[in-house]
Parts: C-alpha cells; structure tokens; sequence
C-alpha cells in the first residue's frame, strides 16, 4: 500500500502535459473595473429572530475575546437550525451531492490516514442521521480531490481529479452514481490505471451543462482541458490551451458554448467553446472578453443566472475581501460588475479589525468561496461558504438591493486539530498569519483607513500553529427546499434548516452553482 502511495504522487507530481491541442490566447488586455461605491458597501444584516446566537459585533467577524475565550466554540446563528451532520474527520475543500447523497472531497496526505480514506460517500436519507456507507479509493480520490469534485445530474456522474500538492496533473476517475449512496467506477483504464495517465493539469474543474464535457484547470500554470465523456471508460482530452497564467474555477452556460474562467488573479475570462460543444475535429477555443479588478483576487467560482431574460453571474473572489460581484454578462464582449455582496468585515474600512480577529486562524480569513443559487432562472436566494464567517444566505430577488437573511457559523473545533486529518484548515493552521488578506490590507494603508491601535489584539503574535478558533466553509450550501446541505473543512457535513419567515421555496427549486 505504501507504494501505491508514492507511486501516484510521483506521478501527480512529475508527469508533464504534452503540447495543447488548441490555444487560447487573449486578443485584448484585461479591462480593469473598480467601482468603490460598491466595494465599499455591505450587504444589510438579518433580522434574527427566535432561537439565535447572534453575532456579537461586526456582520461575519469572530472576534479575538471570543476567540480567546472559547466562547467561538458555540458558534453563532441567525434564521438557521441545524438538523443533524457528519463530522468524521474533516471534509477536505470542497465536496458535492446528488440526489440524497454527498461526496465530502478528500485532502491529501491527511485523507490517508483514515479511517475512511479517499473521499466519504454520505447517505442523508435520513438529515438528522447521516451515515458514511462506502468510500472511492482510486488514485484521483487518495491523491486529494481539492476543487475538482462535481456531479452532472443529467447524465449521473461524478468526476473528481488528483491534486496532492495544490495543483495534480493525470489522474481522473468517473462514476455512475445512478445509486447515490453506492458509487461505481466507469473508468478502470486511463486516469485511473497509474500507468495509463490522461494529460490533463489538476486542481479545479466543472462539467458542460449536458454532461459530456469536463473541463480540469490547473491552477499553476493556468493549463485548461476538455475532457471528452461521451464515453465515461475512455476520457480523452480534446482541447488543450492556457487562457492565462493562473485559471481557476468556472462556470458554463445553459448551452456549454461559453466558459467563464475565473482568473486566479483576481477577474473573469469568458470563452467561446461552441467548437468543443459541437465536437469540432479541430477546435478553437478563443477569448471573447477579459475583465479584472483589485478589489479581490483569486477568483474562485462563477453562477451563470438570469433575471428577466438578462444573464448575470455571481463571482467570487476568495482572497483579498472581495467578496460575491453581480457581473453583468448581455454583451459578452464587455462584462460590467453592477453590484456587490459583501459583509461588513470585508469592508476596507474594517480590515484592521479584521486583521485583529484573523491573526493566528491561518492563512484565510473571511472570504467568500462557493455559492449556490436556489434556481437558474430569477433565483430569489444564494447561499455562501464563507470562509470563517459561516454559512451565508442572501435574499437576491433585487440582484441590485440584496440582503442577509441568515447565517450559521458553525462550533469552532478549537484545539482539535490533530483529529482532523482531512480538513485542510488543520493542517494549514501550521501558519497562523491570515498571509491571503495581504494585498486587502496593504490597500487600506494606502486609503488611510487602517488604524494600527485597531489593528492589534491579543491574537497579534499569533503567527504559527493556529488554533481552529473558526471554521472554513468551502463549499457551495446546496438547496433541499427549505433546508441546506453544507460543508465545512473542520465540522465535516452538516444539515440546516432556514426559518420559513425568512425563506419559502421556488416551486422550481434547482440548486445552481455553475458547473
């Protein structure tokens, strides 16, 4: 067993892609967008309203005395009711769902260490009672899913790829997950045989809306493949190219003829890849439009929605406070951020107190990830995983006047770092020092509006071996009427429910997070 082990992380780790089959090259530089009037603008709070553990200061801060105290370790609530969960041992970065089941994505090494390794097939049946009932031990699921774990529900499948070591290259396994609870591999041959390597880059990935492509980025260096499913036995790469120097997730249209790549950078790149959905023999996969801004950066994840006919995305930025962007995308050419989903610890203003609360919780703090739509069309709420802020949830019926109206932050697993082999927030809390709020922090220096006094805390000198005082919540909360199936890097799965006066289902609820 311990040669499997090396065996695929040498190969992650070394293979070399081979020439591209197409390119992508931009045409135009980058516009770059700032609006401060939005950036500076936080979303109104929720009223909360029963049994709530509010928080106690700034909307999505946990703050140093309740850190410091243990008092984090209750966690805070607002509209929201936890029906049950399943911890095991962390839930990696992000994980997926489909029908009654969620894949809690694996993160290596830890992930190896059991005693379910690769990732956790979940069975929630039962919310109040989930239970594990198989897990997938294929190279890609020990090697680390990082974002790469998807379903398609249309044609049943889940894909994940094999990044060890932030980015992975030749490792991919499919399954039919017709059963949900009993996954069955469809690709024994090439991305699963070691020996057998599909030349694509690893990190993050999402499927075309109709389930015959898979498109993997890399991450580093910004290398995109499509992924020809037709036949889930025989993955082949059928366009190669690098859109940019640092790509990393996506989202994809209802017809799968545009991509919008999120830049690691910090912005969006949108894609014609009409020549891969008609299966060109030799396609081209050019850029329409490239947009950028510095209020954010390493963009994780677009939301293809439309209002009243009038496509829009939902954008994330993961680093940097910058939060959820409403693009709009009518003229594909020249993308326009019309507004902005931020909470007030993402404001510039606060990134001293921030910078006070954050100190010695690791490398993130308080950024948005993955988010999920309630519905393609006209979607009335979004749900968040918002990095050491929780669960968040937005009233968008008025894309352009959004509101909170929940939140859920779950129980800080404080001191139990050793027992959670498979969140990378334990083992990325080896450094205590919020290192991505970097470039946020020296912008408000800039401004003049960070106040050193502000600044510093009891947690100041906290630069190494962070204490799990907050969770990460990667992934995207997923619509179950009036519940949400979550998860966090540290509290594993965890099942919520929203207070029927704040929400009420779309009867065409469709959870929605772009690929």
């Amino acid at each position: 067993m311990r040669t499997r082990y090396c065996l695929l992380v040498a190969v992650a780790a070394v293979l070399v892609v081979p020439n591209a089959v197409g390119t992508a090259q931009p045409d135009s530089p980058a516009v770059v967008q700032e609006d401060r009037s939005l950036a500076d603008t936080a979303v109104a709070r929720a009223s909360c309203a029963g049994e709530a553990i509010p928080e106690p200061g700034l909307q999505g801060d946990v703050p140093a005395a309740e850190r410091d105290s243990g008092r984090s370790t209750q966690g805070y609530r607002c509209n929201i009711s936890r029906i049950g969960g399943y911890g095991g041992r962390g839930a990696g970065i992000t994980s997926t769902q489909f029908d009654h089941c969620v894949y809690l994505g694996s993160f290596f090494p830890g992930n190896l260490l059991g005693p379910a390794q690769g990732v956790q097939v979940i069975d929630v049946a039962d919310p109040a009672n989930p239970v594990l009932t198989t897990t997938l031990t294929e190279p890609a699921m020990l090697a680390g899913t990082w974002e790469s774990l998807k379903v398609n529900a249309e044609r049943k499948l889940l894909v994940g790829t094999g990044a060890p070591a932030f980015t992975g290259a030749g490792l991919i396994s499919i399954y039919d997950i017709s059963d949900c609870a009993h996954p069955r591999l469809l690709n024994p041959g090439p991305g699963t045989d070691v020996s057998l390597p599909v030349p694509i880059t690893a990190h993050e990935g999402g499927f075309s809306p109709d389930g015959r492509t898979y498109w993997a980025s890399g991450v580093l260096p910004g290398i995109v493949s499509a992924v020809d499913l037709t036949d889930p036995a025989d993955p082949r790469v059928i366009w190669q190219g690098m859109p940019g120097q640092s790509m990393h997730g996506m989202g994809l249209r209802a017809d799968g003829n545009r991509l919008y790549l999120a830049n690691n950078m910090g912005g969006l790149t949108i894609l014609d890849t009409s020549a891969v959905q008609r299966r060109d023999p030799d396609p081209q996969v050019p850029i329409i439009a490239q947009l950028t801004w510095t209020d954010g950066w390493a963009t994780q994840q677009n939301v293809p929605v439309t209002y009243h006919g009038v496509p829009y995305l939902f954008s994330t930025d993961e680093a940097g406070s910058g939060g959820v962007k409403l693009i709009d995308i009518s003229d594909d050419t020249n993308p326009r951020i019309v507004n902005s989903i931020k909470l007030e610890i993402n404001l510039q203003r606060h990134r001293d107190s921030a910078l006070a609360s954050g100190m010695g919780g690791s490398i993130f703090t308080y950024d948005a990830h993955y988010c999920s739509a309630d519905r393609p069309v006209n979607p009335t709420a979004l749900a968040c995983g918002w990095i050491a802020s929780g669960i968040r949830v937005f009233d968008v019926r008025d894309p352009l006047q959004v509101r909170e109206i929940a939140y859920y932050n779950p129980p800080a697993r404080t001191g139990q770092n050793s027992e959670l082999w498979n969140s990378p927030h334990a083992l990325a809390s080896i450094i205590g020092v919020p290192l991505l709020s970097a470039q946020s922090v020296m912008q408000a220096i800039d401004a003049g509006v960070l106040d050193p006094e502000q600044a510093q805390s009891s947690r100041t000198g906290d630069v190494a071996f962070g204490d799990l005082s907050s969770d990460w919540c990667f992934s995207a909360p997923e619509w179950r009427g009036n519940q949400l199936w979550a998860t966090c890097a540290d509290n594993g799965l965890l099942t919520l429910e929203l207070s029927p006066e704040v929400y009420t289902p779309p009867t065409d609820q469709r959870s929605t997070v772009g690929s």
